[in-house]
C-alpha cells in the first residue's frame, strides 16, 4: 500500500478495482503510522478510511503461526515484522499470494515480489 501511495507504477495493477487486495489491520496499522509520520493526520485518517474495505480478519491460529513463522525466519537472519509475518501466513491461509517488495520476501514461496 505503502508503494502504491509512493506512486509506484508497478502497483497500479494490484489496486484496480477487479483487483482481489486484502489485508490485515496490522498492515493497516503500519500505514496509517508512516503517513501519521511522514504527512499529517488528516492524511493519515483519509487514507486509512480508503483502505479499510480490504481488511480480513485474522484467526488466533494465524497469530501462532505468523509467530512460528517469524521465529524460523528469525534463525535465519531474516527480519521480518510481526504484521508481515501474520499477513504472509493469512496469504497462505486465503490462498492469495503474499504481495510485497521487501527483499526479505524475495525467495519465498506463496509471494508476488514487486519493486
Amino acid at each position: 500500500m505503502m508503494e502504491y501511495l509512493a506512486g509506484n507504477k508497478s502497483y497500479l495493477k494490484y489496486f484496480s478495482p477487479s483487483s482481489q487486495l486484502k489485508t490485515a489491520i496490522l498492515n493497516l496499522m503500519e500505514l496509517y503510522f508512516h503517513i501519521l509520520h511522514d504527512a499529517d493526520e488528516e492524511i493519515a485518517e483519509k487514507t486509512f478510511s480508503e483502505f479499510k474495505q480490504y481488511i480480513v480478519s485474522f484467526s488466533d491460529e494465524d497469530v501462532k503461526n505468523g509467530m512460528k513463522f517469524k521465529l524460523r525466519s528469525k534463525s535465519k537472519r531474516l527480519d521480518i515484522s510481526y504484521a508481515d509475518a501474520i499477513g504472509y501466513v493469512m496469504s497462505e491461509r486465503l490462498k492469495t499470494r503474499f504481495l510485497t517488495g521487501d527483499n526479505v520476501f524475495r525467495t519465498l514461496p506463496n509471494v508476488e515480489f514487486v519493486k
